[in-house]
């Protein structure tokens, strides 16, 4: 399951006019939106999430949630591609969900076309405390002065890696938790991996005759997308390297995708594809991540928090996971959070309101924390969550320690015509991953088209 938010979506472009066509002038801020009324006496709300590992959890507060207010919860779960290609024909027709699950490159669209309703509508004085909230991830869901939506997780990046591989290679995991990154050399980062990378010969990625046409096992496995973000794949490398990806965050101006910073951390890159260490997306993109992982054709991969349960899970291999390596300004992670937005098309606003404060609630988190689905928003219960991991003998610190300190964090990038820029940005970071233009050559066109398109 993707959190990333990256999927070319050319139905949403095509759709767009229906959209705005559609949006029939609900009202997004300032005083009652014309659907405020709704229908009270509707006593179910529909939910739309995207990750089947999570539903059950979700069904459980739910049912909580039914038990306290009358309202049933309906919950309907679509995967990552599927999910926003219907939600977008859905608005059109329609038949949308009362509450989705959001994401922050998502809803601005959204929002804009007047397909999301405007929460502090709903939200009375005192009835939320946004500052138990981690972070500043309640500020990222406020466009013009209007809420749509109020977080219900959050997530960070760390490294997954295959323990026996590991071992097998004479590596610690007190190593791992040491190492460090920068442009020039790679670091201790760099040399890892290309320790870990191995030829159909046997042979290691730095000893005499590695043969990097015939690659065995690849030190880093490459996860194919991830648009002009790469969250799990560079952002956090570029990141620590000193890039910044918008003049502000959120809804900056103009992207920076031209900065030194960023040129050189991704061509450093380029030279470990090149040289064999990394997946190539020729067999990243039809294998897979996970499979990628099980079928030992990788050693490490960096990935999010919301698949801790996946890896740790595995009934073929023991993984474990790793910080990030330090850079020359530090560890860095993207940190993003979901949340739940009222679609206009609820028939109940009110009691689809009271279903997103519930979900954003102690009580529905202090489920989810339970469970260790993931990390729930409010700090108490991202707390609880990480000890209900430990309980069961999963170290998950390399996820939680780098987001205590503001200072390794990054937001997730946000800003108006969020798909039109991440397919741009696909296209680019494909060709860059295929090793078929250059880093300084690509990413200062990559930033002028981006930013016209900000600039329409």
């Amino acid at each position: 399951m993707a959190r990333k938010a990256y999927k070319v979506v050319s139905v949403a472009a095509a759709v767009a006019l229906a959209l705005t066509a559609c949006s029939g002038g609900t009202s997004v801020s300032g005083g009652a939106s014309s659907s405020a009324s709704g229908d009270t006496s509707v006593k179910e709300v529909t939910y739309r999430l995207w990750d089947p590992g999570q539903q059950a959890t979700y069904q459980r507060c739910a049912d909580a949630f039914e038990k306290e207010s009358g309202i049933k919860v309906k919950i309907e779960q679509q995967g990552w591609d599927d999910y926003w290609t219907n939600l977008t024909t859905d608005l059109v027709s329609g038949t949308a969900p009362d509450v989705i699950t959001n994401h922050v490159q998502y809803y601005p669209d959204l929002a804009g076309k007047g397909q999301l309703l405007d929460l502090n509508n709903y939200i009375k004085d005192g009835d939320i405390d946004f500052s138990k909230y981690t972070g500043e991830l309640a500020d990222l869901w406020v466009k013009d002065g209007a809420r749509y939506g109020i977080p219900q997780d959050w997530d960070t990046i760390a490294l997954v890696y295959n323990k026996k591989m590991t071992e097998e290679a004479g590596v610690k995991a007190e190593d791992l938790k040491n190492l460090t990154w920068n442009a020039k050399d790679g670091g201790s980062f760099g040399k890892l991996i290309a320790h870990l990378s191995i030829d159909a010969n046997g042979v290691r990625g730095d000893e005499p005759g590695f043969d990097k046409s015939n690659i065995k096992v690849y030190g880093w496995g490459l996860e194919k997308g991830g648009g002009i973000v790469g969250q799990g794949q560079w952002s956090w490398f570029a990141l620590s390297n000193g890039f910044k990806y918008l003049d502000k965050n959120p809804f900056g101006a103009k992207y920076q995708m031209d900065d030194p910073k960023l040129i050189e951390a991704i061509s450093w890159w380029q030279k470990q594809i090149e040289a064999g260490y990394v997946t190539p997306l020729e067999i990243a993109g039809p294998l897979g991540l996970e499979p990628m992982m099980e079928q030992g054709k990788a050693a490490l991969v960096p990935d999010g928090s919301w698949r801790i349960n996946m890896w740790s899970s595995s009934k073929t291999n023991e993984f474990g996971f790793a910080p990030l390596p330090e850079g020359p300004e530090g560890r860095k992670t993207i940190i993003n959070g979901l949340a739940p937005s009222i679609t206009k098309q609820a028939k109940n606003p009110e009691g689809a309101f009271q279903w997103v404060k519930f979900l954003t609630s102690d009580k529905c988190q202090s489920i989810v924390a339970k469970d260790a689905i993931v990390f729930p928003s409010m700090t108490e219960f991202s707390e609880k969550a990480a000890q209900a991991h430990a309980d069961a003998g999963r170290d998950v610190s390399a996820f939680t320690e780098i987001a205590k300190d503001p200072k390794n964090l990054a937001y997730y990038p946000i800003t108006d015509s969020g798909n039109e820029v991440g397919s741009e940005g696909q296209v680019t970071f494909d060709e860059i991953e295929q090793l078929s233009v250059k880093a300084e050559d690509a990413l200062p066109k990559l930033n002028e088209k981006v930013n016209k398109i900000l600039a329409k």
